[in-house]
């Protein structure tokens, strides 16, 4: 168990990208680690620990979302009424990653950061998440062009890309 020590920095890490907070996120990290601890014998020594950890850590995440979702005291933010008066207000949610990275779905969001910030490969974040690899490499694509779409400005974002020929 004492293994899980060495984890702990880049799980708290992930959690925060993930949950957006850092009360939330060490409230996921703790629910992680006792998981482990509870789960400890699930474990196959010689296997990649910090992987074992941060699948537990994802399916515990996606559960809240889950249990957010059925729950009906939550608030609901309706992006068209909200905003509808000031359209410039919008320009700041645009220019910030951390709330792009929060627009994402959190299966978009999950293979972004398992890929670009924890740096696992296509094949290791597959494992993760029990998914096949080219589910992963589409999420990550979609992932990256809606946050390239956010944090790109009005026209930059209307605009087409274009292939340049060398």
């Amino acid at each position: 168990m004492e293994q899980i020590l060495a984890h702990i920095p880049s799980l708290r890490r992930y959690a925060r990208l993930l949950a957006g907070d850092a009360a939330s996120a060490d409230d996921l990290v703790q629910d992680t680690l006792e998981r482990a601890c509870v789960k400890w014998s699930l474990w196959k020594p010689g296997t990649a620990l910090r992987a074992w950890l941060m699948t537990l850590m994802h399916n515990i995440y996606l559960n809240r979302v889950r249990d957010w979702r059925h729950d009906d005291n939550h608030e609901t933010w309706n992006e068209d009424t909200d905003l509808a008066h000031e359209p410039m207000a919008r320009a700041p949610d645009m220019l910030d990653l951390e709330r792009a990275l929060a627009r994402l779905t959190p299966t978009l969001r999950t293979v972004l950061l398992l890929v670009t910030v924890e740096e696992y490969t296509y094949a290791e974040a597959a494992d993760i998440l029990q998914v096949p690899v080219g589910t992963v490499m589409s999420r990550l694509h979609r992932a990256r062009e809606a946050v390239r779409a956010a944090m790109a400005g009005p026209e930059e974002a209307a605009a087409p890309l274009h292939l340049v020929k060398r």
